[in-house]
C-alpha cells in the first residue's frame, strides 16, 4: 500500500538534503507520494534539481543555525537563541498537524527538524547525535543535553540513526552509548546513508576539494582553498557547493573549479580522487566510508560536532585533520595521503531497513 509521506529536512548545509535524497528516492520508487518541507536555500535547490516534479515542495522557515568561531561562542549564541528555537519547533509542529489533517499524510519523516511530527500518524526522526559535544566536554552537561533531546523527541515513534551499532561506527560517542533509556526499540541503527556508487573508475584526480556548508566560516574556507591552488601540485578539482552557480567552471592555477556539481558528478569526483579535502560533516563521512577514501578534514570553526568527528577519525589514523586557522594545504594534504582511509562500510542494507521501519 502506497503512503503519503511528509518529509521534513533541516536546512544547514547540503548534508541533510543529500542523505535524505537517498531515502526520498526509495520512497518514490516504491510508489509513495512525498512532500518535502525545507527552508528555501541551497539544500532545497539541490533537491528540486535532483527530483524535479516527482516530489512536492513546501518551503518553510527553519529554526536558527547560530555560528561561532569557537565552541564556547557557538553554544553561547545557541543558548541565547533557545526561546526562538523553541518557538520554531512549535511553529513546525502546528504546520505539520495542519498538513497531516488537510492533505491526509499517513507518515511523517523528519531529518533533524524536531517540530515536524504528528500525534495522529507514525512519525520517524533521522538523527546521528544522541549526544552533543559541549565546551570543556562536561559529561554532566552532555547528559543534560541528551535528557533534553530525548524529551523533545518523545512524539516520534522511532529515532533512526544513520550508522552501524558496532564498535562506535562512524559517529563514535555522538551516536552511541546513550546515558538514558530511550524506550524499548525506539533507537534503530539503519547503517550509513549514501548514494555514491563505486563504478570502478580510475583514481586519476589527485585532490578533490568539496567546499559546501553554511555561513561566513564556510566562505573563508573556499577563499583559503582558491588562494592555495598555485602551491598544490597535481591534478586538482574543486567544487564550491553553490547550486545557484551550477554550470560555472573556471581554471585557476591549472585546477578546475566548479561552482556546483550535481550528485552524479560529485560522486564521480569522489571516486576518481586519491584524496578528498572537505569539511568533516557527517554526510561527507558516510560518503567517504562507502568508498574507503583518504581525506583531509577541516571542520567548520565553532561546530563542535565536526571538530569531534575530525579528531575521532584522525586519532584512529583514518584521516588527517587540522583547524582552519592552522591550515597549510600542501603540508596537510601530504599527511592525509599517509592516512589509511575511512573504514569502508557498505550502505547497501540501510535503505531496506528504513523502508521496513516506516512500513
Amino acid at each position: 500500500m502506497a503512503h503519503r509521506v511528509l518529509f521534513g529536512i533541516y536546512h544547514w548545509g547540503l548534508g541533510h538534503a543529500t542523505r535524505s535524497l537517498v531515502l526520498i528516492r526509495a520512497l518514490l520508487a516504491r510508489g509513495d507520494a512525498v512532500t518535502i518541507v525545507m527552508q528555501d536555500g541551497p539544500g532545497l535547490s539541490l533537491l528540486r534539481s535532483e527530483l524535479g516534479s516527482r516530489a512536492e515542495y513546501f518551503p518553510f522557515r527553519d529554526t536558527p543555525a547560530p555560528l561561532g568561531r569557537s565552541p564556547a561562542l557557538f553554544y553561547l549564541k545557541m543558548s541565547l537563541s533557545v526561546p526562538w528555537i523553541l518557538a520554531g519547533f512549535r511553529a513546525e509542529h502546528r504546520l505539520t498537524e495542519r498538513l497531516v489533517r488537510e492533505r491526509q499524510f499517513d507518515r511523517v519523516v523528519s531529518d533533524s527538524r524536531i517540530g515536524i511530527w504528528s500525534a495522529d500518524v507514525p512519525s520517524y526522526f533521522i538523527f546521528h547525535s544522541l549526544h552533543q559535544i559541549v565546551p570543556g566536554r562536561s559529561r554532566f552537561l552532555e547528559r543534560m543535553v541528551e535528557w533534553g533531546q530525548r524529551g523533545l523527541l518523545k512524539g516520534f515513534a522511532k529515532v533512526l540513526i544513520p550508522d552501524i551499532e558496532e564498535d562506535g561506527g562512524l559517529s563514535g560517542y555522538l551516536g552511541h552509548e546513550p546515558a538514558y533509556d530511550w524506550g524499548d526499540g525506539r533507537l534503530v541503527y539503519l547503517g550509513p546513508l549514501s548514494d555514491v556508487a563505486r563504478p570502478g573508475l580510475p583514481e586519476d584526480i589527485d585532490y578533490f576539494f568539496s567546499v559546501s556548508g553554511l555561513g561566513t566560516p564556510q566562505r573563508d574556507f573556499g577563499d583559503l582553498v582558491l588562494d592555495a591552488l598555485p602551491r598544490i601540485k597535481g591534478r586538482v578539482v574543486v567544487t564550491l557547493g553553490r547550486p545557484e552557480a551550477a554550470g560555472q567552471t573556471r581554471i585557476i592555477a591549472g585546477a578546475t573549479v566548479h561552482g556546483y556539481l550535481d550528485r552524479k558528478l560529485q560522486a564521480e569526483m569522489l571516486n576518481r580522487a586519491r584524496v578528498v579535502v572537505a569539511r568533516s560533516g557527517y554526510t561527507t563521512l558516510m560518503e567517504l566510508a562507502q568508498l574507503g577514501k583518504r581525506a583531509l578534514f577541516v571542520p567548520t570553526p565553532g561546530q563542535s560536532e565536526q571538530e569531534y568527528l575530525a579528531r575521532y577519525h584522525r586519532d584512529r589514523g583514518h584521516v588527517w585533520s587540522t583547524t582552519q586557522r592552522a591550515l597549510d594545504l600542501p603540508g596537510d594534504i601530504a599527511r592525509a595521503e599517509a592516512a589509511c582511509g575511512v573504514p569502508r562500510i557498505s550502505p547497501v542494507r540501510s535503505v531496506e531497513r528504513f523502508l521496513s521501519v516506516v512500513g
